[in-house]
């Protein structure tokens, strides 16, 4: 595996795309309501968002007026716990999550990031981060490192693709699941639910999304879109937000049967994935956004299902998505005898436990 090292790097100021223009009706205010919201470097905490309710994500759609779409979501965690040289970068796809809010800034509802991870044995596996409540407020007139702040709780949510089922491996284990009465997880509603921890505080649910990159790491180039021209000619992000969460335990659900086959999932999915969502990694997002624009509620309503949908079918609405890189480019490769492994250990406990295959 390739090393890499920590290189600095300055963060300049975002390039608006020639000829784009913020849509009118923007007020503002709701930042200012309260002293709380501001930011202050001497108090970390702020802004502090306790006043506000944790909002359903879905329960509001008919409020918003605004938006940002997140062109660029760069994701980074380390392959190897506790290694920061094994840390990995990769891109989900353009426009895979939003944020928004009102005329006056005042945030409702925020769009989850969803991928498919596709692997030659078991098809692809569905990932999505889903936000379940929020709260904060955006500043369209503040400056590029200081224009949003929001709360949010999510849960992890992993399960097969519909094309999944078309592999033998994944057919036959959905056959002895469903020859036994017991739940398998090939749609969101059945599937592996993963808890998701405030990176500094496993006791907590509540994760802080800020203006900036983070400050964990070192993002390289590749991951950094002030005046990004690689996809789209002249185009460079309005601002850069970040979020991190610990990756928690699996959600039981009750059923032994279904809880240890679950696990077994998540190890062999770990592995391919370079430790992903191992339970107390710390998974990381900058955000790189689009310039405001206005909001169609049906549209909105409707992104999160077009892109459940394409991923099911091996797609991605947004394309532009990387896969895991260190800092140096050099690709991560999963070691493939340790996946084959787990995927041995998989079918020995299907045998032990739901029979032959």
């Amino acid at each position: 595996m390739a090393k890499s090292k920590r290189v600095g790097g300055g963060r300049g100021a975002a390039a608006r795309r020639p000829g784009s223009a913020i849509p009118p009706g923007w007020k503002g205010g709701f930042a200012q309501s309260n002293p709380k919201f501001a930011y202050n470097p001497q108090f970390p905490n702020q802004p502090d968002l306790s006043s506000l309710p944790l909002l359903d994500n879905m329960a509001n759609i008919c409020k918003l007026t605004r938006q940002q779409k997140v062109w660029w979501p760069e994701f980074s965690w380390q392959t190897v716990v506790g290694d920061e040289s094994s840390r990995a970068f990769s891109r989900f796809a353009h426009d895979i999550s939003r944020i928004g809010y009102t005329d006056t800034g005042r945030v409702y509802s925020i769009i989850c990031p969803q991928q498919g991870i596709f692997h030659r044995h078991w098809g692809t596996l569905n990932i999505e981060v889903t936000v379940t409540g929020n709260r904060g407020w955006v500043d369209e007139t503040a400056p590029k490192d200081r224009n949003v702040a929001a709360d949010l709780t999510t849960m992890g949510q992993i399960w097969f693709s519909p094309a999944a089922l078309q592999t033998s491996m994944v057919r036959l284990m959905w056959m002895l699941f469903a020859n036994s009465g017991l739940p398998f997880p090939d749609s969101k509603a059945n599937s592996i639910k993963v808890k998701l921890w405030n990176s500094q505080n496993s006791s907590l649910s509540i994760l802080k999304g800020r203006s900036g990159e983070s400050t964990r790491f070192k993002s390289p180039d590749f991951a950094r879109h002030w005046n990004s021209t690689s996809e789209i000619a002249n185009n460079a992000a309005w601002s850069v937000a970040n979020l991190e969460v610990m990756i928690g335990t699996i959600i039981p659900t009750g059923n032994s049967i279904v809880d240890g086959f679950n696990q077994l999932v998540m190890d062999a999915f770990n592995v391919a994935s370079g430790n992903l969502l191992t339970p107390y990694n710390t998974l990381t997002w900058n955000v790189w956004v689009e310039e405001p624009t206005l909001v169609d509620p049906v549209e909105w309503a409707d992104h999160a299902e077009k892109w459940r949908k394409s991923i099911d079918e091996g797609g991605q609405p947004g394309g532009g998505s990387t896969p895991p890189r260190y800092f140096d480019g050099t690709p991560f490769l999963a070691v493939e005898p340790v996946i084959e492994e787990a995927i041995d250990a998989i079918i020995k406990w299907l045998k032990n436990n739901l029979g032959s295959l």
